[in-house]
């Protein structure tokens, strides 16, 4: 089973890095068994469907736009997710809502979907996350550990 946890976001946006610094924070403290990609995919859009091919599972980490206290943690699945991402969910929506739909057509859309996220407070242009969104990370990465424990991936920490 091939898996891709996928973190998105621009590092120069304040919360907006929040994908990528997730993954980051992923690849610190584990080891992943080699069917696991973890990818930090900026902004790049359509230029991610190629780490799409094959893959079973696919965990997205984002900052969020829910209407909702600064920092809150989600967890969408399913049908949540394609839904959730063309009601503009994201600060890059339309990207991965065209990145999905594109998987779709091309029968790369994984069979199962995930998204991690958290409200963000800012997008403003800075290297750093407001308080609330880099407290909450720690609960987001847990989670997503504890989403691919469910799924069969048992991650190992790092020394």
């Amino acid at each position: 089973m091939k898996v891709l946890v996928l973190g998105l976001g621009n590092a120069l946006m304040s919360d907006d890095a929040f994908g990528g610094r997730a993954v980051e924070e992923l690849r610190q403290r584990y080891r992943f068994e080699p069917l696991v990609e973890l990818v930090d995919g900026g902004t790049l859009g359509l230029d991610l469907l190629p780490f799409f091919e094959g893959v079973e599972k696919l965990l997205i980490i984002d900052a969020l736009q829910m209407q909702e206290a600064a920092g809150k943690v989600f967890r969408l699945a399913g049908e949540e997710v394609p839904r959730a991402f063309a009601s503009k969910l994201s600060v890059h929506q339309m990207g991965v809502q065209d990145l999905l739909a594109v998987a779709e057509l091309q029968g790369n859309l994984p069979a199962e979907l995930v998204v991690w996220g958290v409200q963000s407070a800012s997008v403003e242009m800075s290297l750093e996350m407001s308080p609330e969104v880099a407290a909450s990370l720690e609960a987001v990465v847990q989670g997503v550990v504890d989403e691919l424990c469910r799924w069969g991936v048992d991650p190992e920490k790092a020394a």
